[in-house]
């Protein structure tokens, strides 16, 4: 195992293994706009819709795909999406502004997250759908609604602490909804308010990659519409929120080869993996393994619109065993979802420019530098590793077999570390090539960018296909009104 390199090659598919080919026209663009560059891909969280859409087809289910905004600010992909029957998910009075800017109708809208009320105010004003997260929400917004004469606003109860009979499943604990057993003064204060509200379903948000989590809250929400309709009320639909995952890696061989090579070199039995010896949450103490790994599950086998397909066939142990869809269907209820890493799957890179290679001590690695910082690639900070994948300045350079190297940022920083594992490059970059991170668009673009020490944050770019090229332009000049999805 020492001698072997780790690779954790990406998933490619077609489309960004198409742009990734097209190394003229990313150093075109880097030359243009500087290191780094966000490249999005709008056609391709089209084609991710559809693959959601079919498996509501497939369950003869109604209902909405709301595209979780938060994952990314671009324009040019929350515009392609406008182009579509999704809805969008707004967690702020921004990105709210930003949908409604984008083409998107108030009833292609649910705002969730935590709520001002400015926020609020504008979510009732122009007639969009409020996820409330308790009784003292519902209560400004209600306030709100009257104090400004404004029609009833439709809204949707999220709702937290789920549990089964038998063997016992919780869903973990959550800062958003209202605990089911705290539904009785919900539904009160909902009854008090019907002059302002309009209660159209139940909802709720688990931070969590298990099935059998998101099942148990699911199943509980359809018992809590059950009571919603014993005390008059007429909700139809559940949101079962985001969370579906994307499977970052091309060979489940690979994760698991890695994993265990870095346990082995946190107990010393392998050579480090990482610079200065993280563990990413595991350590050693006294040669027995302790911590939990805190990453991604990068090759997942399960995820997107498969995750939604696994979820909904899963038996509802309180309620006869039946598989949710069939519930869903039998009550004629909606099912609402907010995907966002996984509707961004395969929709965009993130390129940096090679600056520095210097030569490794004896037995170590190289040490390159990136004209670009960390928070620019934020892949490591949602616990995700995945090799870059070289873009040659001119021809396809030495084939030098394996490199190891370390990246490295341009902050005055020792912790700028674009990854803190040593990575395994096919051939040794040289300054001025670009290295480019893909399938970076869920959460690594945007959710943690700085101009830290008057450095530049990362422009975006938006890349579609025309017939065999590729052609580009800023991402807030893309709007999808020609066949090419370009602008005109």
């Amino acid at each position: 195992m020492d001698g072997r390199p780790l690779y954790l090659e990406p998933r490619l598919e077609p489309r960004l293994k198409s742009l990734l080919a097209a190394h003229g026209t990313l150093h075109s663009i880097v030359d243009a706009l500087g290191s780094p560059v966000h490249v999005v891909v709008p056609d391709q969280i089209a084609e991710n819709l559809e693959r959601f859409r079919s498996v509501y087809r497939a369950h003869h289910l109604s209902g909405q795909v709301f595209y979780a905004h938060k994952a990314n600010r671009s324009s040019a992909l929350l515009r392609r999406l406008a182009a579509t029957d999704a809805g969008v998910d707004v967690a702020s009075l921004g990105e709210l502004q930003h949908a409604l800017g984008a083409g998107f109708g108030a009833d292609r809208i649910t705002a969730t997250g935590p709520k001002n009320p400015e926020f609020l105010w504008l979510a009732a004003r122009t007639g969009v759908t409020v996820n409330v997260d308790g009784v003292a929400e519902l209560d400004l917004l209600a306030t709100l609604v009257r104090g400004h004469g404004l029609a009833p606003v439709r809204v949707l109860l999220r709702l937290s602490g789920f549990e089964t009979p038998g063997v016992k499943v919780l869903s973990r604990r959550s800062r958003f909804g209202t605990p089911v057993r705290e539904l009785e003064p919900l539904l009160k204060a909902v009854e008090r308010h019907g002059d302002a509200v309009v209660p159209t379903g139940v909802a709720f948000h688990l931070d969590t990659t298990s099935v059998a989590e998101k099942a148990t809250a699911l199943e509980g929400c359809l018992a809590a519409l059950e009571l919603c309709r014993s005390r008059g009320l007429r909700p139809r639909a559940v949101d079962v929120g985001g969370g579906f995952g994307i499977s970052y890696l091309a060979e489940r061989e690979q994760w698991e080869a890695y994993t265990s090579g870095l346990t082995a070199a946190v107990l010393g039995r392998h050579r480090p993996l990482t610079w200065g010896g993280h563990g990413y949450g595991l350590r050693n103490e006294s040669g027995t393994l302790r911590g939990t790994l805190g990453l991604y599950p990068a090759h997942r086998s399960v995820a997107g619109a498969a995750y939604l397909d696994e979820l909904l066939a899963q038996p509802a142990a309180s309620l006869g065993g039946r598989p949710l869809a069939a519930l869903l269907l039998e009550h004629l209820y909606d099912l609402h979802t907010e995907p966002g890493r996984a509707l961004l799957d395969q929709c965009g890179l993130t390129l940096a420019r090679v600056l520095e290679v210097r030569g490794p001590e004896p037995g170590g690695e190289l040490l390159v530098r990136l004209a670009a910082k960390a928070d620019d690639i934020a892949l490591e900070d949602h616990g995700v590793l995945m090799d870059p994948v070289v873009v040659p300045r001119s021809g396809a350079g030495p084939g030098e077999g394996p490199i190891a190297v370390h990246l490295f940022g341009s902050l005055c920083l020792e912790t700028d570390l674009i990854t803190r594992r040593t990575v395994f490059l096919p051939r040794r970059p040289q300054p001025g090539d670009l290295l480019a991170f893909a399938n970076t668009a869920g959460y690594a673009m945007d959710f943690h960018a700085t101009r830290a020490q008057h450095q530049p944050a990362a422009r975006k770019v938006a890349a579609w296909q025309d017939g065999g090229a590729w052609r580009w332009c800023l991402d807030d000049q893309f709007w999808p009104i020609t066949p090419s999805g370009g602008v005109q």
